[in-house]
C-alpha cells in the first residue's frame, strides 16, 4: 500500500471512529432522556394518587359525619314522633322530617360531588402535564 493510500485509510478510520464516538453519545443521551422522563411520569403518577387518596379519605369521613348526624336526627325524630297526639300532627312531623332528611341529603350529594370533582381536576393535572410532556419531546424529535 501507497502512503497516499495508508494516509486515506488512516483518515477513514479516524472519521469512523469519530462517528461512532459521536453516535454512542446520542444514543447514550437519548438513554439517559427516556429514563429521566420515565421517573417523572412514576412521579407524576405517585402525586395523583396520593391528591385521589386524600380527596377518597376527605369523602370517607364526609360520608361517616353524615351518616352519623342522619341516624342521629332520625333517632330524635323518631322520639318525636311518638309523643305525637293526632294523625295529623305525626303526618306534620313526619312530612318535616322528611323534608329535611331529603334537603340533607341533596346537600350532602352535593358537597361530596365538589370534593370529587375537585379531586379530579387536581389528579388528572401531574398526567396531563406528562402528556404535553411527552408531545413536546415527539415535537422535538421530529423537528
Amino acid at each position: 500500500m501507497t502512503k497516499a493510500e495508508t494516509k486515506k485509510v488512516e483518515e477513514f478510520a479516524a472519521e469512523a471512529q469519530k462517528s461512532i464516538e459521536q453516535n454512542v453519545e446520542k444514543v447514550a443521551k437519548g438513554v439517559e432522556d427516556a429514563a429521566a422522563f420515565g421517573q417523572e411520569n412514576v412521579e407524576a403518577l405517585v402525586t395523583s394518587s396520593k391528591i385521589a387518596a386524600k380527596a377518597l379519605e376527605t369523602v370517607n369521613a364526609e360520608m361517616l359525619a353524615y351518616s352519623k348526624k342522619a341516624y342521629e336526627d332520625g333517632l330524635a325524630a323518631a322520639k318525636d314522633m311518638t309523643a305525637c297526639k293526632s294523625i295529623s300532627e305525626l303526618v306534620e312531623k313526619q312530612t318535616a322530617f322528611g323534608k329535611s332528611a331529603f334537603e340533607g341529603f341533596v346537600a350532602q350529594a352535593t358537597k361530596v360531588n365538589e370534593i370529587l370533582t375537585a379531586a379530579s381536576k387536581d389528579a388528572a393535572e401531574p398526567m396531563s402535564a406528562r402528556v404535553t410532556a411527552a408531545m413536546g419531546a415527539f415535537k422535538g424529535l421530529s423537528a
